[in-house]
């Protein structure tokens, strides 16, 4: 009896072992509620780009981008030192600099005369969501066996290309860029997951749908 406990522990230490889970880093992490966050903001270089919710980025609009927020997320930022408070919609990811939480556009930083500081600390307040932002995958029959991919965005500038996907990374495997040529101008399409079935390919896309992603899954080359 003894030694089948042995052999049983054994096998559940080993199966443990062989599973991974990507979590997000802990400075990535936030709770609904209240809570102090490390603020930057940006501007003119990113001014007209395309956001990672699909939308163009509006420097004097009030919004903010996030790591892992779902697109839409409301939040009221005030500053600590002036006591100034904005809401803000989260519609971008990042920033992706060791030690910042919070991307806020120009305008908003402006509001709450952030923007002479550049960098410090904001007291956030989760507001709620608006929903306009969830998406919809497209239908696709179920029970394909295909090779199959997740597109999440396609850009004609790479930088952007680049920034979403390290945003995707922190919470999905498999991100990637593929190129290709239209009308002589090149677009950088940035792809989630290698599938081999519909099935397995729509609970993902379904879950980027969900965080705000407009999505479609297609063939994989």
């Amino acid at each position: 009896m003894k030694r089948l406990l042995i052999i049983i522990v054994g096998l559940v230490f080993l199966v443990s072992c062989g599973k991974t889970h990507r979590l997000p880093l802990p400075d990535y992490k936030y709770k609904k509620g209240s809570q102090y966050m490390t603020a930057s903001w940006y501007g003119v270089p990113f001014h007209g780009r395309q956001t990672a919710c699909g939308e163009r980025y509006d420097m004097y609009g009030l919004t903010a981008a996030h790591k892992t927020m779902k697109f839409g997320t409301k939040l009221r930022v005030t500053n600590p030192d002036t006591n100034e408070s904005v809401v803000v919609t989260i519609t971008d990811r990042g920033p992706f600099i060791k030690g910042r939480d919070l991307d806020l556009s120009y305008g908003a930083a402006k509001k709450i005369g952030h923007l002479k500081k550049g960098v410090g600390r904001v007291w956030i307040k989760y507001l709620g969501r608006d929903m306009r932002y969830v998406k919809r995958v497209p239908f696709i029959k179920p029970g394909i066996s295909a090779a199959l991919t997740i597109q999440v965005g396609s850009f004609s500038e790479q930088e952007n290309a680049n920034r979403l996907k390290q945003g995707l990374e922190i919470n999905y495997n498999n991100v990637y860029i593929t190129t290709i040529q239209l009308e002589g101008k090149k677009f950088y399409r940035v792809r989630v997951g290698k599938f081999n079935s519909s099935d397995s390919a729509y609970s993902i896309a379904e879950k980027l749908a969900d965080e705000g992603y407009t999505v479609f899954i297609t063939s994989r080359e």
